[in-house]
């Protein structure tokens, strides 16, 4: 079985006015681009609009450190095995303060051998989220003591956010730049 990108882009001269709108918002924005689930959203022009501006959000402006954002990201494309995610935050991770051996240990799928606390906490935090779907009252409550309570949902929502992204990403078979994972 092959794998083919199910959603590829639009020809410009095919999209509607509605995703038009749309693709002129994602190009305004940060992003600066139709890139990677928005290729594949841009099917639904409302919800492409609607979740690049929660992206917009979750990601440069979420209640928590840059650091841990991308830490948060890496582990949900690690969950998801979510190439284009990973290719993308793998190298801001980086830059943000993530070591290069907690970045190669998600990659493996292992726990890294060495976090700092807050690092622990947003391990355990997503971890629990994307195999229990749950959040313990011990995790939830160093959370809560770390992060206060809004930096916990904003936690929660980016890693909803980014699963919402993969899931897309996955089953319409977006294409990465290369294999799983580029670290």
């Amino acid at each position: 079985m092959t794998r083919r990108d199910r959603l590829p882009p639009i020809p410009p001269e095919q999209l509607t006015a509605d995703q038009r709108a749309a693709v002129d918002e994602l190009v305004a924005g940060r992003r600066g681009a139709v890139i990677g689930p928005f290729i594949a959203t841009l099917r639904s022009p409302e919800l492409t609009r609607r979740l690049q501006r929660l992206g917009e959000y979750v990601r440069f402006n979420a209640a928590l450190p840059e650091k841990l954002r991308e830490l948060a990201i890496l582990l949900t494309a690690s969950e998801w095995r979510q190439g284009f995610e990973w290719q993308v935050h793998a190298p801001i991770a980086a830059a943000a303060g993530v070591a290069p051996a907690t970045i190669a240990s998600i990659a493996e799928g292992r726990r890294p051998a060495s976090l700092d606390r807050d690092e622990d906490i947003v391990y355990s935090v997503c971890t629990e989220l994307h195999r229990m779907h749950a959040v313990s009252d011990a995790t939830w409550d160093a959370a809560v003591a770390a992060f206060g309570e809004q930096g916990v949902v904003d936690l929660v929502a980016l890693t909803g956010y980014y699963t919402t992204l993969a899931m897309i990403m996955n089953a319409a078979q977006t294409e990465a730049q290369g294999p799983w994972p580029k670290a």
